[in-house]
């Protein structure tokens, strides 16, 4: 179990913050904090909110660490194309002679960079 103390001052500006943050995700940690600020066990905490243990002990962490200005930071994982460094050259040479199909599209690509993926992935990557 995290044993963690609460001053007054912070439970209410969990209590406010849990429901007038403007990030949902952020809203949910303060709601999770603010439970455990409440003595209620971490298996209630977690079935009341919707969140894993896991994420649970995170959020418990985050806040451990560096208090309600901890929990108001998001990292969202933004994945990458490795094709997105080729970008300049792919674009370079669409323009010169453009492909007709995506199949075309993903061979000349794959000529381009050694990077072979399918045409629907290409299609996608084009998109952005």
């Amino acid at each position: 179990m995290i044993r963690i103390y609460f001053t007054d001052e912070n439970i209410d500006q969990l209590r406010k913050e849990r429901f007038t943050h403007p990030h949902p995700r952020v809203r949910i940690k303060m709601e999770t904090v603010f439970l455990k600020s409440q003595g209620i066990s971490h298996q209630e905490i977690g079935k009341m909110v919707g969140i894993t243990q896991d994420t649970l002990r995170d959020y418990l962490e985050q806040y451990k660490s560096g208090g309600i200005e901890a929990l108001k930071v998001l990292r969202f994982r933004k994945p990458t194309s490795p094709l997105e460094e080729y970008w300049l050259i792919i674009e370079d040479d669409f323009r010169k002679i453009p492909p007709t199909t995506l199949s075309e599209t993903a061979a000349r690509i794959k000529k381009l960079t050694g990077i072979e993926r399918s045409p629907k992935q290409i299609g996608r990557f084009l998109k952005k």
